[in-house]
């Protein structure tokens, strides 16, 4: 987030004497710049500047040594004379006749931290001479802080603070800096620049744009480029998306810096105020430069460069080690910054574009000649570099939401002219390099009565107009006859501004957000749920009942699940959807079963404490496109057409919408035989509360056990979904207990067949039921729902319900045999069944079942 110190703000726009953070907050949202946080130094009272006269060594008993010091700190008697201040100091960085900071009594530091006279060490301290941390700096060294020594006060008197000057003031601690939060579209805020301009949008103070010539502007004089420049290549012939990664790049040298020289003390207090801490004047001076214009720049020791600097794509395998001293292996669309030590042209990288230099070619102390650089690159390019290498820098910060394409010369030239005054260089003004091939945005044609229509004020043309211009934009009208539009230029910091709805939110934003009246939307009432709607809601609310928990799982999988799944080479299953810019690269395809993401789910549940299990998902899975992947929008932003837009809902791959569920119980709790017949009684209570008839029958099909899954089909033969136990293999592939049972419907074919069928409630009778149980022995293989079938059937119209209630295999009925046993409910309409009629029914069950399943009634 960036931070507006507003003495720096003051520089480039009109600010009111008695403004605060606080009020400058406020004018700001108006513009869409929201407040994060107000910082303050949290050091109060008399800080002052102060001059050591003496400094007297005294050892004490237990070792340390202190020193009683005499300062002046600006106060003076009747006389005009020295009013000498004793302070008690434990730091020795210093001597006499030094400048310092003293905080006097009264004076409150970080922490709460009271200053007051007090004795110790035999004296009166009245004061504390200070180190960096103890009023908030960031501490760069042991010690107190020295604002100058005796010898350089008298090298130039002119250049040290007088004692008692105001140290808070002369140290930025003063200043209360606003932090504001950047939303990504708005990335020329980023600079001292950018929120200059808006604070003069909000309370339209008069704005002086540090990046253009006067009078409009401050901007330096900037040079032409020369023939005789560094010389410098974009060699990017297959740009990434069309783009290429480098359209401009401008070099400048200056020579005979002074690079042990430090910083100015203004910059550095405004590079820490901004979040940032000082480290050398070249570097400095960069990020200086940066954070008031926005342009990243980046300084070279230009003795280690040789000629030309070639801006690449890199190349497999190469490596670059980091102004971070990390070794990192390269990416293909990576955009590197290179030279060429050995003759070959851009072998060497010396820096990933945009996000982080190389350490080979960094300034030291050792420097004498600096390259700068200024240049400007494509967003996305360096927004994935720095997210690959998760390098996110300030540079990359600013890059990958977008650099004005003509601050270039001038940022570079702000940095040479800080370097030639505070390093002692010398610009070298023949060697000025400025490769540029950027291109201006396309005029965008805007109506100004959509501006009204669209935000529901009644905006005047010139409104409209002097809005636009107001924005930086260059505003052209046309006339046709009495219809007028406005062809709009936006201004080169703008990338954002790429369409007519771009422009109406810059109107409608600087006009006033409050001028938008509110309008309470009209109720429509509506009809509810559709009848699909109904369905598959009371699917789910079966399945909830039945006691399984509902989840939603990431529809995304890895290859592997198809093994563990046991699918077979030819399965529909595995012929996926891969996703174009994965989550995760384990995780490329799209689901072709709710089992393959819901099987884990209860593997984690188990894992993580519970004892058993039962979970449910309604979710969709995705085929493969007949016709290959699907084709994507074209460019542009305009409605495509209609055939465009049939031809892309015609190349979506065809996707179901599915239920699935899992039960298993852990190893300590006992295994449940019963788990796959309860997966199946689910399955058919969910397919029964639809109202849809279902047969089963055996089956085979992975990721069931081969004797142990049944198929779930409508009246018609179209399955829709199978049930069972799942495989050993699949259940220790996902780590899931032995016995563990699931089931999967194909959710549409179910609704779809209850849509068309319709729920008959049938006739209420008054007439008492009479329960009737039959147990009928039959061969081992035949399906229990087979029998149950057999039974209504033979039952009739007297059946009102036929549930199986219990099944028995054992010595009392044979070798592969099974006894099944019925309970019926039966009910006649018109009358109370008598006793002959009931055993009537049993009979011609016994009957038909032993024609159709050879059963026989159990002894």
């Amino acid at each position: 987030m960036p931070n507006v110190v507003m003495p720096w703000l003051a520089e480039h726009v009109e600010l009111p004497a008695d403004l605060t953070a606080a009020q400058l907050a406020e004018d700001l949202v108006r513009v869409g710049l929201e407040e994060e946080a107000i910082h303050s130094s949290g050091v109060t009272g008399p800080v002052v500047v102060g001059r050591v006269l003496a400094k007297s060594p005294e050892p004490q008993k237990n070792g340390k040594v202190i020193n009683w010091c005499q300062v002046d700190t600006g106060e003076r008697d009747e006389a005009g004379d020295v009013v000498e201040r004793g302070v008690i100091c434990g730091a020795h960085n210093f001597e006499a006749g030094d400048t310092v900071v003293v905080a006097l009594p009264g004076a409150v530091l970080p922490g709460d931290f009271a200053i007051a006279a007090r004795k110790t060490y035999g004296h009166v301290s009245n004061g504390m001479i200070c180190a960096a941390d103890e009023i908030g700096l960031e501490k760069e060294n042991e010690g107190i802080i020295v604002l100058a020594t005796a010898a350089e006060r008298e090298a130039d008197p002119s250049a040290v603070p007088a004692p008692g000057t105001d140290a808070l003031e002369l140290l930025g601690l003063a200043d209360e800096v606003l932090e504001i939060n950047v939303t990504p579209d708005r990335g020329y805020c980023f600079s001292v620049r950018g929120v200059a301009r808006e604070y003069a949008h909000s309370t339209g103070a008069t704005f002086t744009d540090p990046a253009l010539p006067a009078p409009r502007g401050s901007a330096p004089e900037v040079p032409t480029a020369t023939d005789t420049g560094f010389a410098v290549e974009i060699d990017d012939a297959a740009p990434i998306r069309g783009q290429v990664g480098c359209d401009r790049f401008v070099a400048r040298i200056v020579r005979g810096v002074d690079a042990s020289a430090s910083s100015p003390e203004w910059l550095q207090r405004r590079l820490r105020q901004a979040g940032m801490r000082p480290i050398s004047l070249a570097v400095d001076a960069t990020n200086y430069v940066m954070l008031d214009l926005g342009q990243p720049l980046h300084a070279y020791d230009l003795a280690t460069l040789t000629a030309p600097i070639v801006v690449r794509r890199a190349r497999a395998g190469e490596t670059i080690t980091t102004l971070d001293d990390a070794e990192r292996t390269l990416h293909a669309e990576d955009l590197l910054i290179t030279d060429s030590p050995d003759g070959s042209r851009g072998s060497r990288p010396i820096g990933i574009a945009g996000v982080m230099g190389g350490a080979a070619t960094e300034v030291s102390d050792a420097t004498t000649d600096v390259l700068i650089e200024a240049a400007h690159f494509e967003t996305v390019t360096i927004a994935r570099s720095a997210r690959r290498h998760r390098l996110p820098s300030e540079a990359s910060k600013r890059f990958e939401r977008g650099v004005d394409p003509r601050l270039q010369a001038v940022a570079a030239q702000r940095v040479v002219d800080l370097l030639v005054e505070h390093g002692g260089g010398v610009e070298d003004t023949a060697a000025v390099t400025d490769v540029d091939s950027t291109t201006s945005a396309a005029p965008i044609a805007l109506d100004p009565a959509a501006v009204a229509r669209l935000i529901g004020v009644p905006y005047t043309y010139d409104e409209v107009h002097d809005t636009l211009e107001a924005i930086g934009a260059r505003v052209t009208d046309i006339a046709d006859g009495d219809h007028r539009e406005l062809l709009v230029s936006p201004p080169t910091w703008r990338p954002d501004i790429t369409q007519a709805v771009d422009l109406i939110e810059e109107v409608v934003r600087l006009r006033g957000y409050e001028g938008v009246p509110t309008v309470v939307p009209r109720a429509v009432p509506g009809n509810g749920l559709t009848p699909t709607q109904r369905l598959r809601r009371g699917a789910e609310r079966t399945l909830a009942e039945s006691g399984l928990v509902q989840v939603v799982s990431s529809p995304f999988v890895g290859a592997k699940v198809h093994d563990q799944l046991a699918e077979q080479a030819d399965d529909r299953r595995r012929e996926v959807e891969l996703l174009a810019n994965p989550l995760a690269d384990d995780a490329p395809e799209l689901r072709t079963s709710l089992l393959a993401t819901l099987l884990p789910v209860a593997t984690r549940n188990l894992s993580r404490g519970a004892s058993a299990v039962g979970v449910f998902e309604v979710g969709s899975v995705t085929f493969r496109h007949p016709g290959g992947a699907a084709s994507l929008l074209p460019d542009g932003g305009a409605y495509p057409g209609d055939d465009v837009v049939a031809a892309l809902e015609a190349s979506v791959p065809p996707q179901e919408r599915h239920v699935a569920g899992v039960l298993a119980t852990t190893a300590s709790q006992g295994t449940s035989a019963s788990q796959a017949e309860t997966a199946i009684a689910v399955a058919l209570r969910l397919a029964g509360a639809l109202g849809v008839a279902i047969d089963v029958a055996a089956a085979e099909r992975t990721p069931f056990h081969p004797g142990r899954c049944a198929s779930l089909a409508l009246a018609d033969g179209t399955v829709v979904g199978h049930a069972g136990e799942l495989a050993p293999k699949v259940a220790s592939a996902f780590g899931l207990p032995a016995r563990a049972a699931a089931f999967e419907l194909d959710l549409d074919a179910l609704v779809a067949a209850a849509a068309t069928s319709g729920l008959s409630l049938g006739k209420l009778s008054t007439f008492p039921v009479a329960k009737e149980d039959v147990a009928l022995v039959v061969d081992a293989g035949v399906p229990a729902e087979t029998v149950r079938r057999v039974v209504a059937e033979a039952a009739g119209d007297l059946a009102e319900s036929v549930e199986l209630f219990d099944v028995y295999t054992g010595d009392q009925v044979g070798e592969a045999r099974k006894s099944l046993a019925f309970a019926l409910r039966l009910r006649a309409g018109d009358r109370t069944l008598t006793a002959e009629e009931t055993a009537g029914v049993r009979e011609s069950i016994v009957a038909l079942a032993a024609e159709r399943v050879g059963g026989v009634l159990r002894g």
